[in-house]
Order: structure tokens, then sequence, then C-alpha cells
């Protein structure tokens, strides 16, 4: 399990690599405009990879998570991320 996580962050690293190829997930990018181009009718939203707790603009750990990717909040919440329970 160490290495997938492992060979997953070096792909995501280089470049924004679709979760659904790998894990059936959001779609990860490593920048907002990445992501919203991704999809223009939804919110963007910071993911904790490895809790899989999502963020929102403006809360404190958007987009500083160690192991985190901006995402769309539909495709997450479909994908069983949730939102965080302390609004940070």
């Amino acid at each position: 399990m160490r290495n997938l996580i492992a060979a997953f962050a070096l792909l995501f690293a280089l470049f924004a690599v679709p979760a659904s190829a790998l894990t059936g997930g959001p779609a990860l990018f490593n920048s907002e405009q990445k992501a919203q181009a991704h999809c223009p009718n939804d919110v963007v939203v910071w993911l904790n990879i490895p809790t899989g707790v999502l963020h929102s603009k403006g809360q404190r750990w958007y987009g500083r998570t160690k192991n985190g990717a901006f995402v769309c909040q539909g495709e997450a919440l479909r994908a069983g991320d949730r939102g965080t329970r302390n609004g940070q």
C-alpha cells in the first residue's frame, strides 16, 4: 500500500493525474485554475488525499496540507470524500 501511495505522489508531483484512472476518485490538479477548467460549473476545493477531507477556499487548510490536491467538489463528494467537521 505504501508503494502505491509513493508512486501516486510521484506521478502527482510531475503533473496532474486523474485519480479516477488509478482509484475511481476525483481528478486531482496541482492548481486551482486547472481544476476550474476541468469543472467550470462546480466549486473547486482542496482535498487532503490521505484523509479524504475537503477544505473550501478561505478555510485554514485550503491548499496547505502536505498530501493534497485541488478537485471539483461534486466529483469528490461522489467519490466518498467529505467536508471538514470543524470548519478548518
